[in-house]
Formats: structure tokens, C-alpha cells, sequence
């Protein structure tokens, strides 16, 4: 399909996707979203590696709320601000936890709202300085979604959670970094080429494996202590059958760097 409001590009074995309507400071709305769904379906296949990054000054300013101006008008009960979210926004999040390959969020600029739960649900978060995060929800008389509430909790505790939630305030690059919610801060203009070079690594490792470890974490979240030790051993099993997986050892054993195929 066309792309209005994202940009692809393929970098060897890494796809890159940029959102790219900056005059809104790239906010979401439900045709950016399809275009994203279709970028990554169209990427993935011939991908070792994601990165997901913008255009502009922002990374993304959340929701497009002139997307929802069918829902502010509509008065009473019968209002449904989550409409969206069944549509667009929760299929897209499903899709990046499931993704078969690591991906990475290049956070040039404000990640808010959505914009803020799709930065973070990230395998690597690369944030440049001038970055900052920001649960801006209750702002508007909304809730945390995209998956704010799991990946917060999850990632920094259910306080320092509630902090970003309830008061709605900006959390500066630098302090993210302090709390464990992202990876790497680095400056603007290094942004880029560190993000593609974190994710040229990914891309030469073992990809299958990669992928195996991605749906593991994924699990191990919510995952009963006996149900993640037995898919790590189903896991392993998998992980143990790959080209990868012999050439790894035979390096090793053979004191030599592994040249991964991602197979």
C-alpha cells in the first residue's frame, strides 16, 4: 500500500520505519496506525531487525484528537473514547509484542499518550537528550492505553508508575534512564546512527533465537514460575534445532567470532 504517513526504508537486513507527519508532531491516528500495520507486515519477512523512529521534532504527540471528534460531540452514556483502541491501537500493540524479530525506538523527540506506551514497548529504547516521556491521559479526562498500565508497572514499579500516570508529568530522557525505563540516552544528533547500529547487532545475531527470547520475556511477565521453566525448556528445544545454534558452538569451540545466518 501507499504510505501517507510513515516512511519505510530497508537497510540491509534492518527495516526502518519513521512516522512522518510532523506538523502534528507526528500524532496517531487511525490511518497512521494502518499504515504502520501494513510497514511491518511489509518488513518484517525480509528483516532481521526493526527500528522505529520519526520525523521532526517530536517522536509522537499521542492520539490525534481530531480523530475523536465524533466521540466528544456524542453526548451521555453512549460515548466511547476506547473505539479506537479496539480498532487500530490494540492490534497494532499486539502485533509488535508478537513480532518474530527484536525491534528497537529511536525516541527523537516528546513521547506522550500513546505515542509514550509505543516508544516503550520497545526491545531496546534509544532516547536522544532532548527526549522526555509523558502520561498526558488524565490531562484530557482519559486512562492510561496502549498498554501504558502493563509496561509501566512492569518496567518500573507499580509507584514510579502511578508518579508518570496520575500527575501527568514529564519524565526528561536523563530521568528515564535513572528509573530503568529506557536504555540509552545519547545525543541528538548521534540518534540515529546509534539506534541502527544497536540495531545492525540484532540483525547479525541468531534470529530465531532472538525471537525465541522476545516471546519467552513476553511470558515471563505474567507467567506462572512452572509455566516459564517449562517454555524455556520447549524453547530451548527450538532454539537447539537452528544452523544458528551449531555455528555458535562451533565458534566457539573453535575461538572464532559466529557469523549468524538467521536460521
Amino acid at each position: 500500500m501507499p504510505f501517507d504517513k510513515i516512511e519505510i526504508e530497508q537497510r540491509g537486513d534492518v527495516g526502518v520505519i519513521r512516522l512522518n507527519v510532523p506538523e502534528s508532531l507526528n500524532a496517531i491516528s487511525g490511518e497512521m496506525a494502518e499504515e504502520m500495520d501494513a510497514a511491518i507486515d511489509q518488513l518484517t519477512p525480509r528483516s532481521r531487525a526493526l527500528v522505529l523512529t520519526a520525523n521532526g521534532r517530536a517522536f509522537c504527540a499521542g492520539a490525534d484528537l481530531t480523530d475523536m471528534g465524533g466521540v466528544v460531540a456524542d453526548a451521555g452514556a453512549g460515548r466511547d473514547a476506547g473505539a479506537l483502541l479496539d480498532s487500530h491501537i490494540n492490534p497494532l500493540m499486539t502485533k509488535l509484542s508478537a513480532l518474530p524479530i527484536p525491534w528497537i525506538s529511536a525516541v527523537n523527540g516528546p513521547a506522550v499518550g500513546v505515542g509514550c506506551s509505543i516508544a516503550l514497548g520497545a526491545d531496546l529504547i534509544v532516547a536522544a537528550e532532548s527526549a522526555y516521556f509523558l502520561q498526558a491521559f488524565t490531562r484530557i479526562g482519559l486512562v492510561p492505553d496502549g498498554g501504558s498500565t502493563w509496561l509501566l508497572t512492569r518496567a518500573i514499579g507499580r509507584v514510579r508508575a502511578m508518579e508518570m500516570m496520575l500527575l501527568g508529568e514529564r519524565i526528561a530522557a536523563a530521568q528515564a534512564l535513572d528509573w530503568g525505563l529506557i536504555n540509552r540516552v545519547v545525543p541528538d544528533a548521534e540518534l540515529q546512527a546509534v539506534a541502527l547500529a544497536l540495531a545492525d547487532g540484532l540483525a547479525a545475531g541468531p534470529t530465531k533465537v532472538l525471537g525465541l527470547v522476545r516471546k519467552l520475556s513476553w511470558r515471563a511477565a505474567d507467567g506462572v514460575w512452572s509455566d516459564v521453566l517449562a517454555a524455556e525448556r520447549l524453547a530451548q528445544r527450538e532454539a537447539g534445532q537452528t544452523d544458528d545454534m551449531a555455528e555458535g558452538v562451533r565458534a566457539f569451540l573453535e575461538k572464532r567470532p559466529a557469523k549468524f545466518r538467521g536460521a
